[in-house]
């Protein structure tokens, strides 16, 4: 194998990592962002949950008060 061939090889090598480092902070930022929003919506499960009364009664939407915009 010549040097030129060589040099382009570990160009390319670079590139690859360089694209392959990219993919993986990218990911990582992604996977940061759905643990934040998972994180959220278990509080809110949780408060929803503390707050659930089953013995409240859910009006039937004829009973129920139309929108202001209506």
């Amino acid at each position: 194998m010549t040097p030129d061939e060589m040099e382009e090889r570990f160009i390319a090598l670079e590139s690859l990592s360089a694209e392959y480092e990219r993919a993986i902070k990218d990911l990582s930022q992604i996977v940061a962002q759905q643990a934040t929003q998972i994180d959220r919506l278990k509080r809110d499960l949780f408060f929803l949950i503390q707050n659930f009364d089953p013995g409240a009664q859910v009006r039937s939407l004829s009973e129920e008060t139309p929108p202001p915009h209506y």
